[in-house]
């Protein structure tokens, strides 16, 4: 049977930003993969068909929650890279497993790292589960771990703090903001899971952090976000008590449909790891924050009609 590369989560910035990197290298794909590639997307869209369009491309639409849509789709399958989130996990290994899959490269999270129960314990069952399985079944496994990913203003985390910086004279902040991030750009992700591809006799195994390039305080984030928005910057600070509080109350009154509780705890949380072993066995060089919010920053002046002069009157 033809050994076939089947992707979840492509139509994402940093699946995306893989994408261009196989389209890059056709000739290295077709030999690993003569069987082509297999995209697993929840539905049709316009804009996702011309993705990988120069490859034998066959697109299967379904729920990654459903089971049999999962087993159809791997069937044939040697290699998944599974970027479209840690929640499905549980669900593609256990189809993998039972469809004899070889390799898997899953992208979860550096969340399993974080000292509140509620936002790690999740993410650390799901990791468990993956190990015992794919080890049980003989898979190669290897788990891609980002930090805070940017670059783009559908990113949901930077984006954010950019459209609070613009619209906010002043900018609420816990504990003023003085804890270390070490966001990643998409571009370098989709780079990355490249390399991990391509790379199966050193990665293959092997879990890796995938950080950004410079350690940097979430106040300093907003000051350079601030700057490329001509704006100076102001702060007033909440300490993290209050905040939680008020994330525990909006969550109360809303009968649990607002839920701000872990994004607090983690927003107050420093996320710096390492990523030398990354850098080690694939050559990973991730950019600094600072040398790209600006192009995060220009695109959302974009989105919202305005440009960079515009911003300096």
């Amino acid at each position: 049977m033809h050994e076939i590369l089947a992707i979840t989560g492509i139509t994402g910035k940093s699946g995306q930003a893989f994408a261009f990197h196989l389209e890059k290298h056709q000739d290295v794909i077709r030999q690993m993969f003569p069987g082509g590639i297999r995209l697993l997307l929840h539905h049709e869209r316009e804009r996702d068909r011309d993705i990988l369009a120069c490859f034998d491309t066959e697109r299967c639409y379904g729920d990654l929650e459903d089971e049999l849509f999962l087993s159809e789709a791997l069937l044939g399958v040697d290699t998944i890279v599974h970027i479209a989130g840690i929640h499905w996990s549980r669900q593609l290994t256990t189809a993998a497993a039972g469809n004899f899959v070889r390799r898997m490269i899953m992208v979860h999270t550096t969340g399993i790292y974080s000292k509140y129960k509620e936002a790690g314990e999740e993410y650390r069952n799901i990791d468990d589960f993956v190990y015992m399985m794919c080890k049980s079944k003989n898979i190669i496994l290897t788990i891609l771990r980002p930090t805070m990913i940017y670059g783009t203003i559908n990113d949901h985390n930077v984006s954010s703090f950019i459209r609070m910086v613009d619209r906010f004279p002043i900018m609420p902040v816990v504990n003023n903001a003085m804890y270390e991030l070490q966001p990643v750009h998409f571009k370098d992700l989709g780079r990355a899971y490249y390399d991990v591809l391509v790379s199966e006799k050193v990665t293959g195994g092997h879990d890796y952090i995938l950080s950004g390039g410079e350690e940097i305080l979430l106040r300093d984030m907003l000051i350079e976000m601030g700057a490329y928005l001509s704006k100076k910057m102001r702060f007033f600070s909440v300490p993290f008590p209050i905040a939680y509080a008020g994330a525990w109350f909006v969550y109360l009154i809303s009968i649990g449909k607002l839920d701000f509780r872990e994004k607090v705890q983690r927003l107050c949380e420093p996320r710096v790891y390492p990523h030398e072993e990354a850098t080690r066995d694939f050559g990973y060089d991730p950019r600094t924050f600072r040398s790209a919010i600006g192009d995060e920053v220009r695109e959302y002046l974009e989105s919202v009609g305005r440009t960079k002069k515009d911003s300096d009157r």
